[in-house]
């Protein structure tokens, strides 16, 4: 069974990724492992259980919809830093061989993970893990 890391935050639950995910469990049984970092807003204060809250609430929209794709799927929020995150997650499962690290943006010109860095950084510290950047062509509704 292949398993795959999915960092994503406001495109978790966007057509280009459910639908890649759906094309990884059609090839062949797989698991996904979604890591939702929390997001600052820029436009107000924030509090670290508004942040946490937001992402929980998320994590929970994606959990319901890779399930409702037949994939079977856990979860957890992780740091904002999404390179952070990934590692965080990864070692918290040691016993893990993950198929590979997808990492799920913005387009491009409104990405602060491409700003970033972010895939480049994951190739780099995760070399042995395909690291598969998904884009989305249009920012999601509510952004």
């Amino acid at each position: 069974m292949s398993a795959y890391l999915v960092v994503a935050h406001r495109t978790l639950v966007e057509d280009h990724l459910l639908e890649h995910a759906r094309s990884l469990c059609a090839a062949g049984d797989c698991t996904f492992h979604l890591v939702v970092p929390v997001h600052h807003p820029r436009d107000h204060a924030w509090t670290d259980g508004e942040v946490e809250r937001a992402a929980r609430l998320r994590l929970d929209d994606g959990l319901a919809a890779f399930r409702a794709i037949g994939a079977e799927v856990t979860g957890e929020v992780g740091d904002a830093n999404p390179v952070y995150a990934v590692g965080a997650a990864m070692r918290s499962h040691p016993d893990e061989d993950w198929a590979g690290i997808i990492v799920s943006t913005l387009p491009r010109h409104l990405s602060r993970w491409l700003g970033l860095d972010v895939v480049s950084r994951l190739e780099r510290e995760y070399e042995d893990v395909p690291v598969i950047h998904l884009e989305a062509a249009q920012a999601p509704a509510e952004a």
